[in-house]
């Protein structure tokens, strides 16, 4: 910050002038003092950058949740995530019209928290420190939100990648969410269970696992799994319900909210099942547009709260 000089004020003299060979001589009065410049106001300080929002509350029906933003991941346009089987030019032609660069693609992520009357619900947990410095950060997102991890009572994993398993151990190996049961497919658990560098989360988290059929039914009335096939062996959406809303976290149905939303039908890289993951992409983008399902999408732009329109021949993504 910038600091005003201070300012000393001079002494004057007063100067006294003889009236020179005046029949009345008189003393002439003394010569008013020059008024001191007055000292600049101080220089006013620049307005605080605005932080981003990493804590964002919303309703579905009754139910109270925040989106909770856990970081970013980018990846460059080289055609081995997106884009598999056509070209970089035909990738610039979905992203130019809607204004966003062309290299890297950025994807959003933020696990999802819901409060029912005795419950706090948390949908996947974050990378930690799995994909470096640019995630991790859902602790704060809770702290922003005023939740403790200690209350959340049940997690709901969509699928053991790891940017949505990596935040259920802390960095000492300990569980992040000691109280909660962790609930996930009894496929994606078995999946999971054989992932050698998933090993130390495994382990923590074995006591704490209820793994469920898929489209099973997990806490009556409020959330519903939604198998949703292609991602990974066991992957699973989730549906959450209150009175006549709902929302479907759609976990990694889709990563790009144009990419994935435009060319539904063009295989990515991180899908077990190329051909079945847009298979089922498609399907989940004509449903919940026909349908007007409300969603969750984890990696699109935060908070990643929205719905698919059909336009044309194909579909487009519109936030709240």
């Amino acid at each position: 910050m910038l600091r005003p000089s201070t300012l000393r004020a001079a002494s004057f003299l007063a100067v006294f002038a003889v009236s020179a060979l005046v029949a009345c001589s008189k003393k002439e009065e003394p010569a008013p003092a020059a008024a001191a410049a007055p000292a600049p106001a101080p220089a006013a300080a620049a307005p605080a950058a605005a932080k981003p929002e990493i804590a964002h509350a919303f309703k579905i029906g009754e139910l109270s949740a925040v989106a909770l933003s856990d970081g970013f991941l980018e990846f460059p346009n080289d055609l081995k995530i997106f884009g598999l089987g056509h070209t970089v030019e035909d990738v610039n032609a979905l992203l130019t019209p809607a204004g966003l660069p062309t290299d890297p693609l950025h994807l959003d992520l933020h696990p999802l928290l819901v409060k029912t009357s005795d419950k706090v619900l948390l949908f996947d947990t974050g990378a930690a420190a799995l994909f470096g410095p640019n995630t991790g950060h859902i602790q704060d997102a809770l702290a922003a939100a005023g939740v403790d991890p200690q209350s959340v009572t049940d997690i709901f994993i969509s699928h053991s990648h790891g940017d949505h398993v990596g935040g259920l151990v802390t960095a000492e190996g300990k569980l992040a969410f000691p109280n909660a049961t962790i609930h996930l497919s009894n496929p994606e658990w078995k999946f999971m269970s054989g992932q050698s560098q998933l090993a130390p989360i495994v382990a923590a988290i074995k006591p704490k696992v209820d793994a469920f059929a898929p489209g099973a039914e997990l806490i009556p009335g409020v959330v519903k799994a939604v198998e949703i096939k292609g991602h990974t062996p066991g992957h699973s959406g989730y549906k959450i319900t209150s009175g006549s809303e709902s929302l479907l976290y759609v976990g990694d149905a889709v990563h790009h909210y144009i990419i994935s939303v435009q060319r539904p039908d063009w295989p990515m890289s991180f899908d077990s099942d190329q051909a079945v993951g847009a298979k089922s992409r498609a399907a989940l983008l004509a449903d919940s547009a026909a349908s007007g399902q409300r969603i969750y999408a984890v990696h699109f732009p935060f908070p990643g709260i929205g719905h698919f329109e059909k336009q044309g021949d194909g579909f487009v993504w519109v936030a709240e």
